[in-house]
C-alpha cells in the first residue's frame, strides 16, 4: 500500500506537479502559506504534545481509565459502522435502483435525519423510552404489568449509543452510496440482468463491490463523527476519549494529559482516514464512460417485496427524525413559557452571531486558500493546504485542547513579562475569548468552506484569468470581480454549510467557549444534563430546524446527476 502511495505522490503524473505557479503570485503563495500554517498549529499542537510526560496523572489514566476509553471506542466504531452499512447501503440501493410505494420521496426525506445531532437523539429517547415515558406507559396499561413483571432495555448505555448514532450518522454513507450507485455503468448492470441475475444478486455481486470506495468513505466520514460525539456518550455515561479529554482537562485540570488523550483520538481518526485511502486506492476497477452516461433502469417491486422496501426505508426515517422533532414540538408547546423565554433569545443571538462570524472567516479564509492553490499549485503550497484543511476529520474536543495549549502558553508568557518589566496584568488575551471559539470553529469547519469553493473555482476556466490579466488585472482584483460573482452561489453554499454545523457543534464550544457565553447547543446540554428537557426543547428544536438548510441544498442537487428511464423492470 505504502509504496503505491509513495509512487503515485511522487509521480510526474501526481496532481500537485502538473502545473506551473503563476508569475507574480509570490506574495499571494506566502499569504496561503502561512494561513495554512495558522490553521494548522491545533493539529500540530497535539501531535507535538503526545511525545511530553504527563507525569504521574498519565500513568494514573493509563492504568485505570484508559482501557475503558480505548474498548467503549473501539465497540462504537464497530457498532456504528454495522448499522450505518446496513441503513446507508440497503436505503440507498433500494431508492436509486428499485420503484415501490414512496421510493421517489424517500429519496430526499432519508436525508432528513442528518439534521437531528446525536446528542438531540440521546435526550429525547431516553424521556420517550423511560418508565414514565409514553412507551412504557402504554405498554403497561396493555398488558397490566407492574414494575417488577417485565423487563425494558436501558437506552442509556452502549447499546443505546450505538443505536442512536447509527440512525443519525446513516446519511454520510446513503449520500455517497446513492451517488455510487447513480454513477455506475448501466452496460454492466444490464448484462447482469440479460445472464439472469435476480436484483439482489446484481446489488450482492456487481453494485456493492463497484460502490465500495465510496461506502468506505461513507463509513470513515460517520465514524469521525462517532468519535467526535460528546453528547451522546457524556449523557449515556458511556467512557471514550472525548469524555476523557473534557473531564482530565477542567476536572483535573492536566493539560499535558488531556492533550495525550486527544493525540490517542487523532490516531484513531488517523487509522479511519488511511483505511478509507487504502480501500480507494485498493479497487481499480473501469467503467466505460458511455454505460456511465445512459439511463438506469429500474426493477419494480411489487407485492410483499415493495411493502417491506417502504417499511425498511421508512424505519431510519421515523426513528431518526421524525419521532424525535414531533417529540420536542409537543414538550415545546406543551411548555412553551420556559421553553421560549428570555434566555433563550438571548442563546439564539449568541449562536446566531458566532455562527456568522465563524462563517465568514471560514469563507474568507478558505477563499484565499484556494486560490492560492490555483494559482501555484505546487506540491508545498497543496500539501499546506490539505493539512490546514483537515480539521473537519478531527474531533472538536481534539482542535479545542490543541488550540488552548498555544493559546495559553502566549498568555502566560505576555503576562508574565507585562508583570516584570510594566507591573502590570494582562490578562487572558486570547485564552476564553470570541477569537479562539471563532478560531477553533475555523479549524474545524474549514474543510467544508474549501471543498466547496476548490470545486466551483475549478469549473472556471483559466482563460477567464487569463484574459483578465491581459487587461491589467491583478490576481486579488481577478478573484473579487470576476470569481466571486460567478461562485456567488457556491459560496453562499459554503458559509451556510459552515454556519449549520457551528450551531450544531458542542465539544468545542463547551472547552473553548467564553466564560458565561452559552450557545443552543451548550443550553440544550445542560438542561439535558440536569433532566429538564422540556425547558430545553425550544433550543433543541431550533437546531434542527436550522440544520435543515444542508438537507434541503442536498435534496435539491441530489437526483440532477442522472437521469432514470421510467421503464422498469421485473
Amino acid at each position: 500500500m505504502f509504496d503505491r502511495f509513495i509512487k503515485k505522490f511522487f509521480s510526474k503524473s501526481h496532481p500537485f506537479r502538473t502545473k506551473n505557479a503563476k508569475a507574480g503570485s509570490g506574495l499571494w503563495n506566502f499569504l496561503t502559506l502561512v494561513i495554512a500554517l495558522l490553521v494548522s498549529i491545533p493539529i500540530l499542537t497535539v501531535a507535538v504534545n503526545i511525545f511530553i510526560p504527563a507525569g504521574d496523572v498519565w500513568g494514573h489514566l493509563s492504568s485505570t481509565v484508559l482501557p475503558e476509553y480505548i474498548e467503549n471506542s473501539i465497540w462504537l466504531m464497530f457498532g456504528v459502522g454495522f448499522g450505518v452499512f446496513v441503513l446507508g447501503v440497503g436505503t440507498a440501493w433500494l431508492v436509486t435502483m428499485c420503484r415501490f410505494p414512496g421510493s421517489r420521496w424517500f429519496n430526499w426525506l432519508l436525508i432528513l435525519p442528518m439534521a437531528v445531532p446525536a446528542y438531540l437523539m440521546a435526550y429525547t429517547y431516553t424521556d420517550f423510552l423511560s418508565f414514565t415515558g409514553p412507551v412504557q406507559n402504554l405498554l403497561r396499561s396493555l398488558t397490566g404489568w407492574g414494575f417488577e413483571d417485565y423487563w425494558f432495555p436501558n437506552i442509556r448505555s452502549l447499546g443505546g449509543a450505538i443505536i442512536m448514532m447509527s440512525f443519525v450518522f446513516f446519511p454520510y454513507v446513503y449520500l455517497l452510496t446513492r451517488a455510487a450507485f447513480l454513477e455506475q455503468s448501466s452496460s454492466v448492470l444490464e448484462a447482469s440482468r440479460s445472464l439472469g441475475a435476480t436484483p439482489l444478486q446484481s446489488f450482492r455481486k456487481i453494485a456493492l463491490p463497484l460502490a465500495r470506495p465510496s461506502i468506505a468513505a461513507g463509513m470513515a466520514l460517520a465514524l469521525m463523527e462517532t468519535l467526535n460525539d460528546f453528547g451522546t456518550v457524556d449523557y449515556f455515561s458511556v467512557q471514550t476519549f472525548t469524555t476523557g479529554i473534557y473531564r482530565t482537562w477542567f476536572g483535573l485540570g492536566e493539560r499535558a494529559a488531556a492533550s495525550q488523550l486527544a493525540g490517542f483520538l487523532m490516531i484513531f481518526v488517523l487509522f479511519l482516514i488511511l483505511l478509507e485511502r487504502w480501500s480507494r486506492s485498493n479497487m481499480k476497477i473501469e467503467q466505460r464512460s458511455t454505460g456511465s452516461y445512459k439511463s438506469l433502469y429500474i426493477y419494480d417491486l411489487s407485492g410483499w417485496k415493495a411493502w417491506t422496501s417502504t417499511i425498511f426505508c421508512s424505519i431510519p426515517l421515523i426513528i431518526g427524525f421524525v419521532i424525535p422533532t414531533s417529540i420536542l414540538f409537543e414538550m415545546m408547546i406543551s411548555n412553551f413559557d420556559v421553553a421560549v423565554d428570555s434566555r433563550f433569545i438571548q442563546f439564539s443571538l449568541n449562536t446566531i452571531i458566532i455562527a456568522l462570524l465563524a462563517g465568514i472567516t471560514a469563507l474568507i479564509v478558505a477563499l484565499i486558500l484556494a486560490y492560492g492553490v490555483r494559482l501555484n499549485p505546487g506540491i508545498v503550497t497543496s500539501i499546506g493546504t490539505r493539512i490546514g484543511s483537515m480539521g473537519y476529520a478531527i474531533p472538536g474536543s481534539v482542535i479545542a485542547v490543541g488550540i488552548l495549549i498555544p493559546f495559553g502558553w502566549f498568555d502566560n508568557t505576555l503576562d508574565s513579562w507585562f508583570r516584570s518589566q510594566l507591573g502590570f496584568s494582562t490578562g487572558l488575551l486570547l485564552s476564553g475569548t470570541i477569537f479562539a471559539l471563532i478560531f477553533a470553529y475555523v479549524v474545524r469547519f474549514l474543510a467544508v468552506a474549501f471543498n466547496t469553493v476548490e470545486a466551483s473555482l475549478a469549473n472556471i476556466t483559466p482563460q477567464m484569468d487569463d484574459a483578465a490579466e491581459g487587461l491589467g488585472y491583478r490576481y486579488g482584483k481577478i478573484l473579487r470581480k470576476i470569481h466571486m460573482p460567478i461562485m456567488s452561489g457556491s459560496l453562499f453554499a459554503a458559509i451556510m454549510l459552515v454556519i449549520v454545523d457551528v450551531i450544531k457543534e458542542l465539544p468545542a464550544t463547551l472547552i473553548v467557549r467564553p466564560f458565561n457565553f452559552d450557545t443552543l447547543a451548550v443550553q440544550v446540554y445542560r438542561l439535558a444534563s440536569d433532566e429538564r428537557l422540556a425547558e430545553s426543547s425550544g433550543a433543541a428544536l431550533a437546531i434542527i430546524l436550522v440544520g435543515l438548510v444542508p438537507v434541503y441544498i442536498l435534496s435539491k442537487s441530489i437526483s440532477r446527476s442522472r437521469k432514470i428511464r421510467d421503464k422498469s423492470t421485473k
